[in-house]
């Protein structure tokens, strides 16, 4: 007696709490779901059957991010009083409502959109007596073209329509009438019909091209890609699906040899109580021969069939029969592919998503075919055919479908590589041809460091050489400060070389045979280069600058010849003058006559130094200049006369200072003072 109360309070308690229940058990009130990155379908429970009392179903559908989410129903069926116990309701987060569905009172809406990527479905069930549930179908609002699993083609009059299929619509329940091959009636649900012909994959989806037809007086039905079609009678209309026409027979056109290109893991030959024998050989396992079809002799899973193709092919399904004979009803139920391209390293077909091995559903029967399409196909030479489960025995025919690999796919499977490699070659190339070029940027003669200082030395131009000059001009500043006087260099007499800087002998010179040009001027010149010369660092390899002479009376410099040594004779002068040391290749010029007399038209008065170590020639090859009879009284009747530098003299090679150091013309100055 206590027993029998504490179940009726249990009983009481379920009754009057059945929110208790469905917290203990979630979800239970879901049926057939499935989910992909772009579509799905979700039903309640027993779709299209009734629902069970209290249960309860939630899930989370969503679409990829910045895409927004698509619902449409395509059927709503609950029985309920009121929104407590029984209803449908799609939230946008966990606590906004976007829609809600409380029973007949008023019509479901055929689609919601909304602005966010994702949403809960949540369907809950009371106490009732009838009601088929829900079912729903989303994708995201790419595909606004989208149609629920339960649409029909004769819902449209089109007679070219384009439409898109969820995933999930395969195991919906819906009528499909036909085959691919002569069309579907137009009654036939469209998804199921597309996933049976082929055109798109339960996992995945997808778009479908519709062509409508003239009815036909017959459909046939046929297994394909795990549905089974029904046999139709006339209708007025038909239709097809688009296709991308690679379906022909591979073991037709391929010319295999069944020998030698067909064989298997065993095979089994059976004997007769009057000892007849029956051979099922794998040769006659291909469908276009006659007869028997393959059996192994095991009943195993490690059994197999091998088709080889002699060449790659591109393999969009296969077709398979059983036994053929009605007193062996041998068949295959279930099988997987594998293949390989060169006979070695085989793999096992996937499937769209890549993720499992693909189970094919086979046939039903030892007769009828069973067609099963490749998502995505797959390119191989050899194919072999793995029996999972069977019926008694394992035993099949096969044929292979798909087409010829094109030569665009071999270009594409060439070209795209080496493209590839060119671009990253040439990347390459311009990336090390940049670094070079700023490496090489900068001028190997440029300033350095030391002679960055503004208002200084000026860049220098590429390597050049500098030829020393015949001659130079000397400047003074306005202070008139004291001469310095010019050292020379002391050379061997035998060898005369360029001089490559300033000597330490003394020359002296009275009197000067150049004219100024412009004193003033130029003394106004030259003092500011002077002070812009000493205001800048000097380089270490170039030699330091004579400094201005400083005597009171404007005097001039005269290149004069010397032999580098201090004669007893040399006239002493009250002025030094900087002259520099005289090239060997000029020493043929210079002469000394034997007498030479100061003109008396030349009230100057000048006279001329010559080095005693040469050989005199004949009078008449030197210049006499025009000086006074009071010069020549001063420095007798004869006198070595230098001849003028002219000519040749001006290419010299003597170092000149750039800084206010300037070459003049010595044909113009000899011209003035001849």
């Amino acid at each position: 007696m206590g027993s029998t109360r504490l179940v009726l309070l249990l009983l009481l308690l379920l009754l009057a709490s059945p929110e208790s229940v469905l917290n203990e058990r979630p979800g239970d009130g879901c049926g057939h779901m499935v989910v992909h990155q772009e579509s799905g379908t979700l039903t309640s429970m027993n779709y299209p059957n009734t629902y069970p009392n209290y249960t309860f179903c939630e899930r989370r559908i969503q679409v990829p991010e910045g895409k927004k989410l698509l619902i449409k129903f395509g059927d709503v069926d609950i029985e309920t009083q009121d929104c407590e116990s029984s209803y449908l309701k799609i939230f946008s987060d966990s606590s906004k409502l976007e829609y809600a569905y409380c029973g007949t009172e008023r019509a479901a809406p055929k689609e919601i959109f909304l602005d966010v990527n994702e949403a809960i479905v949540r369907f809950e069930s009371g106490s009732h007596i009838s009601g088929r549930g829900f079912l729903l179908n989303y994708a995201s609002s790419e595909h606004p073209d989208l149609i629920t699993c339960l649409e029909r083609a004769s819902h449209y009059f089109e007679t070219m329509h384009s439409k898109f299929c969820p995933a999930g619509c395969r195991d919906v329940v819906g009528d499909v009438y036909g085959d691919a091959a002569d069309g579907y009636r137009d009654t036939s649900v469209l998804c199921r019909a597309a996933i049976h012909a082929g055109v798109i994959a339960d996992e995945l989806g997808g778009q479908i091209h519709v062509i409508q037809h003239k009815g036909a007086s017959q459909y046939d039905a046929m297994l394909a890609n795990g549905i089974l079609s029904q046999d139709g009678s006339l209708s007025d209309r038909r239709f097809t699906f688009t296709s991308n026409g690679c379906s022909r027979s591979l073991t037709v056109e391929s010319s295999i040899v069944p020998s030698e290109q067909v064989t298997a893991s065993s095979s089994w030959t059976w004997t007769s109580a009057t000892s007849e024998n029956l051979q099922w050989h794998p040769e006659q396992a291909l469908l276009q021969n006659k007869g028997p079809s393959w059996a192994s002799n095991h009943s195993s899973s490690r059994e197999w069939l091998q088709i080889d193709l002699g060449k790659r092919e591109r393999i969009t399904g296969i077709i398979t029969r059983g036994s053929m004979l009605p007193n062996f009803n041998f068949f295959v139920e279930t099988y997987v592919i594998k293949f390989t391209k060169e006979g070695s390293k085989w793999k096992t077909y996937k499937g769209p998503l890549g993720k499992e091995e693909k189970i094919f559903k086979g046939n039903s029967n030892y007769l009828d075919t069973a067609r099963n399409t490749f998502f995505p196909p797959l390119v191989a030479r050899f194919v072999r055919i793995v029996p999972q489960t069977w019926h008694q025995r394992i035993a099949l025919k096969a044929e292979l479908l798909g087409c010829p690999i094109t030569q665009g796919f071999y270009l594409v499977a060439i070209v795209a590589p080496v493209a590839v490699f060119v671009c990253l070659f040439l990347a390459g190339i311009g990336i090390y041809a940049t670094l070079q070029k700023r490496k090489t940027k900068g001028d190997p003669y440029s300033r350095t460091d030391a002679q960055k200082t503004v208002g200084c030395w000026q860049k220098i131009n590429p390597p050049f050489v500098r030829h020393q000059s015949a001659e130079f001009s000397i400047c003074y500043n306005k202070e008139n400060e004291s001469l310095q006087k010019l050292d020379l260099l002391a050379r061997n007499k035998a060898d005369y070389q360029l001089p490559l800087m300033i000597g330490t002998e003394t020359v002296t010179r009275k009197g000067s045979t150049f004219k100024p040009i412009d004193a003033e001027t130029k003394d106004q010149i030259c003092s500011a280069e002077i002070e812009s010369h000493y205001a800048c660092p000097q380089r270490g390899s170039r030699h330091d600058y004579a400094l201005p002479l400083t005597t009171q009376e404007p005097e001039y410099a005269t290149p004069i010849i010397e032999r580098h040594r201090i004669q007893e004779n040399t006239c002493n002068s009250e002025v030094g003058y900087n002259v520099p040391a005289i090239s060997a290749a000029f020493q043929h010029l210079l002469s000394c006559p034997d007498h030479a007399k100061p003109s008396a038209s030349d009230p100057g008065g000048v006279s001329y130094q010559t080095p005693h170590s040469l050989k005199c020639v004949e009078q008449g090859d030197y210049d006499k200049p025009k000086v006074s009879s009071s010069s020549m009284a001063s420095q007798g009747s004869k006198s070595n006369y230098h001849r003028p530098q002219v000519g040749s003299l001006v290419n010299s090679g003597y170092l000149a200072p750039r800084d206010c150091l300037k070459p003049i013309n010595w044909k113009t100055t000899v011209a003035e003072v001849l």
